[in-house]
Order: C-alpha cells, then sequence, then structure tokens
C-alpha cells in the first residue's frame, strides 16, 4: 500500500507541474514526433530464448510508439512459470546472472555486453501482454502499447510518466479505447491521472 501510495503522490506532483507550465504544440515538431526508427542495437533475443515466449519492455519498447532515443539496457517480461525455461536459455547461450532485481527478476550480462534485466509476472495481464505482442523491425516481440502504459503507470518514475504522456498523446482513438480498458481492468485507480496525461500529450502535440 505504501509504495501505491507514494506512486500515486509522484503522478499528482508530476502532473501537477506539467499542467502549469504545458503549452499547446510547445513540444518537438510533429515530424519528429512521428517518427519511428531502430537504429540503436539491440541483441537478438529470438536467437537466444527459444524455450518461452517474452517481450521487450523498458525504453527499447518505447521506440515503436514514440520517437527513438538511445537506451543501453534491455529489459522482458516473463510469465513466471516460464523463468527456468528463459534462464536456462541465458545460461546457454553463455549469459551470466549479475543479481536480483527488487521486482521478481533478475539482472544478466550477454555475450554482447547487454545488460539485460528479466522481469517475472504471474498477473492475468501479463500473460495476456507476453501472449499478444507486436513486432519490431528486426523481428523482436514488443510489449502492447496498452500494457506497456500499464507498467509505466504502476512505476510511475518521472521518466515513465513523461514517456507515458507522449506515447499517449501520439496514441489514435482506437488506442486509446484499449488504454483505457485495460487500465480500468488492472489499475482503476490511476484513471483520472490517465485522462490528465492524455490531456497533457495531446497539447504538447498541439491536439
Amino acid at each position: 500500500m505504501l509504495i501505491q501510495d507514494l506512486s500515486s503522490q509522484k503522478r499528482k506532483i508530476f502532473l501537477s507541474l506539467v499542467k502549469k507550465r504545458v503549452q499547446p504544440g510547445s513540444g518537438s515538431s510533429l515530424n519528429f514526433l512521428h517518427k519511428r526508427t531502430w537504429s540503436y542495437f539491440v541483441s537478438n533475443l529470438n536467437l537466444i530464448l527459444t524455450q518461452a515466449p517474452f517481450v521487450i519492455v523498458g525504453g527499447v519498447a518505447t521506440r515503436l510508439y514514440m520517437p527513438e532515443r538511445m537506451t543501453l539496457d534491455l529489459a522482458i517480461l516473463i510469465k513466471a512459470e516460464d523463468a527456468k525455461k528463459i534462464y536456462q536459455d541465458l545460461e546457454n547461450a553463455r549469459g551470466q546472472k549479475i543479481g536480483i532485481l527488487n521486482l521478481p527478476g533478475s539482472q544478466w550480462q550477454l555475450p554482447d555486453n547487454t545488460s539485460l534485466d528479466v522481469l517475472e509476472g504471474d498477473d492475468e495481464w501479463v500473460t495476456e501482454a507476453v501472449s499478444n505482442p507486436n513486432y519490431a523491425p528486426d523481428g523482436l516481440p514488443i510489449i502492447d502499447l496498452s500494457y506497456l502504459i500499464l507498467m509505466k503507470l504502476s512505476a510511475s518514475r518521472t521518466q515513465d510518466l513523461s514517456d507515458v504522456s507522449r506515447m499517449l498523446g501520439l496514441a489514435d482513438e482506437t488506442q486509446l479505447i484499449q488504454i483505457r480498458a485495460i487500465v480500468k481492468q488492472y489499475l482503476s485507480n490511476v484513471e483520472e491521472d490517465l485522462e490528465s496525461l492524455i490531456l497533457l500529450g495531446k497539447l504538447e502535440i498541439g491536439y
């Protein structure tokens, strides 16, 4: 409960500060905002993780939904029941386990020096997210926007909220309907904050 309260407080502070300063159309150019690239290196996990499904999450996943930014860290979400299979694949690929995450999961170093966070989940939405990915230009499975928004709202770090606002601003109405439904089902206490973040995102791009 304390973690949820802190996340809520951070969202409220973020929204309050941004609302005071944002102006319609005051963000980056529309050409930049609608640009989608996949130019920074990403390890081909499809060649490593063959025994169980996964989806890429975090900063790398945002590349499908907003302008790309450089991030050196890679993170994936898996079903907790598949953890042994995933870890066996990583060991077979000469990956090294280097730590345990605060959330269920662990951190690994891949042979190409990529840092990989493996997040484990046993919630219903995790199964849905892992089973219904989108795909990057290189074929890597990427978490659907609805579940990425859900994860970032749950974390509520400043960078997460900034990402959420921008991705929501660029989302079309069909995507927003799905996002609202997922948030209502799994994180209903943030519905009001979600609407504020949608508004801020739309203001950034001048809608």
